[in-house]
């Protein structure tokens, strides 16, 4: 976001990048439900800049303050920094929670699912210890964990009627990484365990390939081609109006 231009028409993706801020300012505790709130709403009815900028004026600058999360090897004992964790329940009673964003995982997080869904998004979270473990206990209900390449996953939890999901166990984890212990019980309901990219890594990861693509396009003469295509059609053209 800018001061320089307050006038200038704010786009849908202005708006959801304060949106984010918001949330995790949520997630972190600098924010109460009721504030969150109403600075959501005001972000979603801001037209302009100038508009958009007080919302989060108060707020750690995601640009400035954000510690720099490698998803790959190495980097993991800037993330796992001790402590208590940013909040240690998600409770979703025909309803539901979330967990995303710049936050701390504590040693322990509770979760209650019923006739609901919850998810706790690892991939740009801080860990109170090099192992952690989600507790669950989901009746009629859905329960999520997106976890980055790199880190371990266990799962122990019992399923009646329901099932918690084993995919993604057997993925060594990176050295030094964290391990996540999935435990509970599912009835009528399920737990679910995905493993997925930073939004910064499928991006780096789709320019590359587009760097690579222009970069084939080049070696075989394509570029261009369309001109070529364009004159080669005028000539057979010219040519049948000659015959």
């Amino acid at each position: 976001m800018t001061d320089d231009l307050p006038e200038l028409r704010a786009s849908d993706a202005d708006r959801e990048r304060v949106a984010e801020v918001l949330r995790d300012a949520l997630a972190e505790g600098r924010l109460d439900m009721a504030e969150f709130e109403e600075r959501l709403d005001a972000t979603y009815q801001a037209r302009t800049y100038g508009e958009l900028t007080p919302i989060t004026r108060d707020l750690p600058d995601p640009a400035v303050n954000m510690v720099k999360r490698p998803t790959g090897s190495g980097g993991w004992p800037d993330r796992i920094v001790g402590g208590e964790g940013s909040s240690r329940w998600g409770v979703a009673i025909m309803g539901g929670f979330q967990r995303r964003g710049r936050w701390t995982m504590p040693r322990r997080f509770n979760t209650f699912v019923f006739w609901g869904g919850g998810e706790i998004d690892l991939r740009d979270a801080n860990f109170a210890d090099r192992e952690v473990v989600v507790n669950c206990a989901v009746i009629m209900g859905g329960m999520g964990v997106i976890v980055p390449p790199g880190v371990e996953v266990v799962v122990r939890g019992i399923g009646i009627m329901g099932g918690f999901d084993h995919g993604q166990e057997g993925v060594l984890g990176d050295p030094g990484g964290p391990r996540v212990i999935i435990q509970g019980f599912a009835f009528w309901g399920g737990v679910g365990v995905t493993r997925k990219l930073t939004k910064a890594e499928r991006q780096r990861l789709k320019e590359e390939r587009r760097q690579e693509k222009l970069e084939r396009r080049e070696g075989r003469g394509e570029l261009g081609g369309s001109d070529s295509g364009f004159h080669h059609g005028m000539h057979d053209l010219h040519r049948r109006n000659e015959d």
